[in-house]
C-alpha cells in the first residue's frame, strides 16, 4: 500500500515546518500549504535540508481563499490544520484579521475536508481557549473563556470543527497544544524573546508579567502529538489536550534561561509588554491523561528535567549566529 498523503496548513511556521520535516522522515507524501508571499518565501521551509525540500508538495496560497484551500487538498487523505494568526498583543488592535484568518480559513479547510472525503482532519487549538485555570490540571472538561481576541477566534474555530463532526460526520479531532517552544519560534512568544535578549548582552532583559504560569512542551513533543492524533482511531470526535503536565511561572523560566546562557542581566518590566488586566492568562497546567489513553502520547520532554533539556536545545540553535541574526532582540516583537 502506498503511504497516505497529508495535508499541513501552516507548514511554514514555526511548528508545522517541524512537523512537515518529521512527516516526510517518517514516509507519509506531505503537501505543505504555505503563505503565497511575492518573496516566494516558504517561511521555515526554505531552511529545510535538500533532502527534505525533494520529497516536499510544496502548495502557496492564502487559508482565507475558497479555491485554493479545496484545490490544496485534492488527493489528501488527512489534514493537520495549523494555519493561523496566534501573536495575542496584535489581535487586541486587528481583531478582525483574526476572524478571517483563524474562523473563516477554518471554514474554508473543514467544507474542502467535507467535498473531498478525507479520511481524519485535526484541527489546531490552544490552551488560551481555557483562560486562567479555574482548577489544576486543567482538562479537556475545563469550562473555555475567551480572554482575548484571538482566544475568542480559536474558540469559534474549535466549535466550527467539532460541528461539523456532529453534523456532517466528518472525522474530526480537535489537538490542544499548551504553550510550545523550540527553534524556529518567533520572538513574539516569551522563551525567544528571553533568549534572544540574553544572547545580545543586554545588562537589562525586558518582559512582561512574570507571575503567570505556563505549561511548556518541546516542539519535538507536538510535533509527534499531531502524529499520534492522526493515526488513532480514537481520537475522533474528541479534544484532546497536548500538554506535559508540568507548571512553572514566567518569572522562573526567565533565571533558568539565564542560568543556562550564563547571562547575569536584570529582568525589567516593560509596561508595553503586559497585557490589559482580564486578559492576562494567569495559570495554565495541562492535564494530559487524555492524550495517553487515546493516542498514546506522553512528551519525552517532561518534568523540570525536560524541560531543562529542551531549553538547552532551543538555545543551542539560537547560539547559532545565522539564527539567532534573524530575530530582532532590541525590539518589542507584537
Amino acid at each position: 500500500m502506498s503511504a497516505p498523503s497529508v495535508l499541513i496548513t501552516g507548514a511554514d511556521g514555526f511548528i508545522g515546518s517541524h512537523l512537515a520535516e518529521k512527516l516526510v522522515r517518517l514516509g507519509y507524501k506531505t503537501r505543505a500549504f504555505v503563505f503565497y508571499n511575492s518573496f516566494n518565501s516558504w517561511g521555515w521551509l526554505d531552511h529545510a535540508t535538500p533532502e527534505i525540500v525533494a520529497e516536499l508538495d510544496v502548495f502557496a496560497g492564502d487559508i482565507r481563499d475558497t479555491n485554493g484551500v479545496r484545490q490544496a487538498m485534492i488527493g489528501c487523505d488527512h489534514v493537520l490544520h495549523l494555519a493561523a494568526l496566534v501573536g495575542i498583543p496584535y489581535s487586541y488592535h486587528s481583531p478582525a484579521t483574526y476572524i478571517e484568518t483563524n474562523i473563516t480559513g477554518t471554514l474554508n479547510v473543514l467544507q474542502a475536508a467535507r467535498d473531498h472525503g478525507v479520511s481524519k482532519l485535526i484541527q489546531t487549538s490552544t490552551s488560551e481557549v481555557y483562560g486562567s485555570a479555574q482548577f489544576v490540571p486543567i482538562s479537556e472538561e475545563h469550562p473555555r473563556r475567551g480572554q482575548s481576541p484571538y482566544a475568542a477566534t480559536k474558540i469559534g474555530a474549535d466549535e466550527l470543527a467539532l460541528s461539523f463532526h456532529r453534523s456532517f460526520e466528518l472525522p474530526v479531532c480537535v489537538l490542544r497544544p499548551f504553550n510550545t517552544y523550540g527553534p524556529r519560534q518567533s520572538a513574539r512568544a516569551v522563551i525567544p524573546t528571553l533568549i534572544t535578549q540574553m544572547m545580545s548582552g543586554t545588562k537589562q532583559v525586558r518582559l512582561g508579567a512574570t507571575d503567570p504560569t505556563r505549561d511548556f512542551n518541546y516542539v519535538e513533543d507536538i510535533a509527534n502529538a499531531f502524529i499520534a492524533a492522526m493515526e488513532s482511531n480514537a481520537t475522533v470526535g474528541q479534544v484532546i489536550n497536548a500538554g506535559s503536565n508540568f507548571e512553572i511561572s514566567i518569572g522562573a523560566t526567565a533565571e533558568l534561561i539565564a542560568e543556562l546562557v550564563g547571562c547575569d542581566a536584570e529582568i525589567e518590566t516593560d509596561p508595553q509588554r503586559i497585557r490589559p488586566k482580564d486578559s492576562e492568562v494567569e495559570r495554565l497546567w495541562a492535564d494530559n491523561s487524555k492524550a495517553l489513553e487515546l493516542m498514546d502520547w506522553a512528551p519525552a520532554y517532561a518534568g523540570h528535567d525536560g524541560f531543562r533539556r529542551g531549553l538547552e536545545e532551543t538555545i543551542a540553535w539560537f547560539a547559532d549566529p545565522e539564527n539567532l541574526n534573524a530575530f530582532k532582540a532590541d525590539q518589542y516583537n507584537v
